[in-house]
């Protein structure tokens, strides 16, 4: 396991063996499955219970981050709806190969932050510009002197004055609420970050209950129905804070006016979990829908270390169960099998079922544990997706689609993403209207596609 997912750049060019990739593709179906999540629950609960301790709820603040803005302003009305102790640590990005591209990260944590914040009730200034190191610094100590019970308000406060580069008012939140040595607040920032790695994490705006993760505001909703379940909900009202957003397929319906395009990877799992829901969406719109696949982080010499690994499984799964999908049982198709896959995909369009063929390949490695790296795995792929096996063999192992994968990466880099699966939404001038990543956006292109439909019809 850990040598498939920490090896950074040798899987571009080199497979894991039959062993290896059979028993990390084991391991990780065990990990994801519904009767291990319960079971790890469970010993959580009874010994949280034996204990005697209160529910108790970690938040990572990452102030530099637009999505740890978000997650600060959903803290009291978390301590007001459940019953729980919060333990506010400060961190900071840690570079390195759970997070290979820092400075796109964080610009892409402003602009995604300020795009879904009305959506969630939120706040998040348009246009904001990166956060100024030495307001960075200043709500650095002036969080680190704040007393527990109202780290809510002044974290929210503080957030509020950094993305609008308010220096006189965040100099006014200090004279306020004080602050501590840049010493001392920079220890608690170690403090922090070193808590995080132990519990085995590494992004900002995290939440961790009972050795799960859950990211900002877009996770809660996970963290909201363990904790009700969990009878820790205060009152009688049942409603989430922070609910999952529903994908709108309709009233509207396009003429094919507008592109929709989806950059997929053959071994994303948010791809697998995502893929056919998007294309149903572009169906069911009318949008010009333009798959663009690309090559798995991975593979283009994108690190994913074990640590990170096991998240996005995890979290996939849980967004998988909550969407309805027969999702986890998982054989890696990593290097051999996604390369053969991809030299069949021009074929496949040409045969009117590249989609198809994606969406076979999804299923086969995500969904019915199917190992690609075989003859008659291959075949079953090409085959559920209507295509021929005798034709297929012909031609499998080409390299005629690698400059196409390239250009679609190239393409995803210009506008700000480098991960899978992102979506991009044009006009019909063919001009960006948005462009996201991840499989937890496709709600916001649907109602997007409503707003422009709407907006020529007014």
């Amino acid at each position: 396991m850990a040598q498939q997912f920490e090896d950074q750049g040798g899987m571009a060019t080199s497979d894991p063996s039959p062993i290896l990739r059979w028993i990390t593709s084991r391991f990780v179906t065990l990990l994801a499955s519904r009767a291990s999540l319960e079971r790890r629950r469970a010993r959580v609960e009874k010994k949280r219970q034996r204990a005697g301790h209160s529910h108790r709820v970690e938040y990572f603040h990452q102030i530099d981050d637009g999505y740890s803005h978000l997650a600060a302003q959903l803290l009291r009305p978390l301590l007001e709806r459940y019953d729980v102790e919060l333990v506010f640590h400060l961190v900071t990005s840690e570079p390195g190969r759970n997070l290979p591209e820092p400075e796109l990260l964080l610009a892409l944590s402003r602009y995604d932050s300020a795009v879904v914040a009305p959506h969630y009730g939120l706040r998040f200034p348009q246009g904001a510009a990166p956060a100024q190191p030495e307001l960075v610094e200043l709500a650095g100590r002036i969080l680190a002197a704040a007393p527990p019970a109202e780290i809510p308000e002044i974290a929210v406060a503080v957030g509020d004055a950094l993305w609008a580069a308010d220096a006189a008012g965040m100099d006014a939140l200090a004279q306020q609420y004080g602050t501590v040595a840049a010493a001392e607040a920079s220890a608690r920032i170690t403090s922090g970050n070193a808590r995080r790695a132990k519990l085995g994490h590494y992004s900002g705006a995290m939440f961790y209950y009972g050795r799960e993760w859950y990211w900002g505001a877009d996770r809660l909703y996970h963290l909201e129905k363990r904790l009700g379940d969990l009878g820790a909900r205060r009152g009688e009202n049942p409603d989430l804070i922070c609910p999952r957003p529903e994908i709108e397929l309709g009233p509207l319906r396009d003429d094919g006016s507008l592109t929709f395009e989806i950059y997929p990877s053959l071994r994303s799992p948010y791809t697998s979990v995502i893929f056919d829901i998007a294309l149903d969406l572009g169906a069911k719109t009318g949008v010009n829908t333009v798959v663009r696949p690309v090559l798995p982080m991975v593979m283009r010499g994108v690190p994913a270390t074990r640590q990170k690994g096991q998240y996005i499984f995890m979290d996939s799964a849980r967004e998988a169960r909550t969407l309805g999908l027969d999702w986890g049982n998982f054989y890696d198709p990593i290097g051999e099998p996604v390369r053969k896959a991809y030299s069949l995909y021009p074929w496949a369009i040409e045969q009117g079922k590249g989609n198809d063929l994606l969406s076979s390949f999804l299923d086969a490695a995500f969904c019915k544990g199917v190992n690609t790296n075989n003859e008659a795995g291959l075949r079953s792929v090409v085959e559920a997706a209507g295509l021929s096996w005798d034709v297929a063999r012909g031609i499998v192992g080409n390299r005629d689609w690698e400059d196409t994968l390239e250009e679609n990466r190239l393409a995803m880099y210009e506008f700000g993403s480098w991960g899978v699966p992102s979506f991009r939404l044009l006009d019909e001038r063919g001009e960006q209207v948005l462009a996201l990543w991840g499989q937890d956006r496709l709600w916001l292109f649907s109602r997007e596609i409503q707003r422009l439909l709407r907006d020529r019809k007014g």
